[in-house]
């Protein structure tokens, strides 16, 4: 499914003996403006998400320094036509990806390294009043987390989120 404005990169890697330097960000292939930038640190089987900003909602451009993510955002955008669905990839040290996410997506992602560093880019600042969550495994998203033998830490706010229906009740 093609969701309107997600891009993914292939970001540049140059090797020599002492390791490598990676290209993360060129403002001028989303041309945003990414006043934000935050990073999170995840063990393994770490799930965050799915989480948006309600008012002011942020664009975010996404990389994975260390380890390897599931990553997955979900169209909120009431008049798209990919409203309600979700796209995913997996965003790796290794792979070399990123992704920007545009306003209006809730976002979130699971851990598949044993250790993971994101940085996240966001076109808004964090306002901590208006974090919306959504949860994760309600079946009307129908993701297919790679979740393997029920091995996850979560989050009290992120497992006890409204459902999707629940989310959109609210926002009236």
């Amino acid at each position: 499914m093609n969701f309107k404005d997600i891009k993914i990169f292939q970001n540049k890697n140059f090797f020599d003996k002492r390791g490598y330097f990676k290209e993360l960000f060129l403002e001028k292939t989303i041309k945003k403006k990414i006043p934000f930038i935050v990073m999170s640190y995840s063990k393994k089987n770490v799930l965050r998400g799915l989480h948006i900003q309600a008012k002011n909602s942020q664009g975010k451009y996404i990389s994975v320094l260390k380890g390897e993510i599931f990553d997955v955002a979900v169209d909120l955008r009431k008049n798209s036509r990919t409203y309600g669905k979700h796209y995913s990839c997996v965003l790796s040290e290794k792979n070399s990806k990123s992704i920007y996410i545009p306003p209006g997506f809730a976002h979130g992602f699971y851990s598949l390294g044993d250790e993971n560093i994101v940085i996240y880019g966001c076109t808004n600042y964090r306002n901590k009043n208006s974090e919306k969550t959504i949860l994760y495994k309600d079946e009307d998203l129908k993701i297919k987390w790679p979740i393997k033998n029920n091995k996850i830490i979560i989050s009290k706010k992120d497992r006890n989120a409204p459902t999707f229906a629940e989310f959109n009740m609210h926002k009236k």
